[in-house]
């Protein structure tokens, strides 16, 4: 088993935020995450649409797990994000963070919500299970993007997690892409455009 890695698509010597790209996975598996498995690569184009609607300003990191799986009560991504948030940290102190995160990714980005550093997430077809706690703080915003025609995660718990943060006074998006799947391919382009611009904006729009 190897560790996790953070990469930088978009490398700035100072930036006014940064945007953390988290990939999908699989509910168990101990195997490496390899960078030509298709639940990585899938996250690329994404990682491009930030830096460009960013224009400069927003540096763009992407994540690569340690191992495949969410691993029941280990939530292995998890532990990764939050060491690849204190490298971010670390690198740029003080800099808000915005996470995009695709299926297993988007599930990840929702367990950091409480974390003070996270300005916005973009939460892309999220797999969400009735038992995640909504986690969230004063300031953060989120965007929750699901596919009506999704087999692999639930439209239909997303919808309640995004309604639950809302209730709980959270400043939330919900957007139901009509048709698409869980793969994001049908309007491939809305996915990228909607979610980079939803990010830059409240990352950006918050820190100057």
């Amino acid at each position: 088993m190897g560790a996790a890695r953070l990469l930088w698509p978009a490398e700035l010597e100072h930036p006014r935020a940064v945007a953390l790209v988290l990939h999908g996975g699989k509910a168990r598996s101990q195997q490496a995450v390899r960078p030509w498995q298709s639940a990585v690569w899938r996250m690329a184009p994404f990682a491009r649409s930030v830096a460009r609607a960013g224009d400069g300003d927003v540096a763009v990191a992407s994540l690569r797990y340690a191992v495949r799986g969410w691993n029941a009560s280990a939530a292995s991504p998890v532990a990764d994000a939050r060491l690849a948030l204190e490298q971010i940290g670390a690198r740029y102190p003080g800099v808000p963070i915005g996470l995009l995160g695709h299926s297993m990714g988007g599930r990840v980005a929702l367990h950091l919500g409480d974390d003070e550093r996270i300005r916005a997430i973009a939460a892309l077809a999220p797999w969400v299970e009735g038992q995640d706690t909504p986690r969230w703080h004063p300031g953060l915003h989120v965007l929750v993007m699901h596919g009506t025609r999704d087999r692999m995660t639930s439209p239909r718990q997303s919808r309640a997690m995004a309604d639950t943060l809302t209730r709980e006074g959270a400043d939330v998006t919900y957007v139901a892409v009509q048709g698409d799947g869980h793969a994001m391919l049908r309007q491939a382009e809305r996915w990228h455009e909607e979610s980079a611009r939803y990010l830059v904006t409240h990352l950006l729009g918050e820190t100057g």
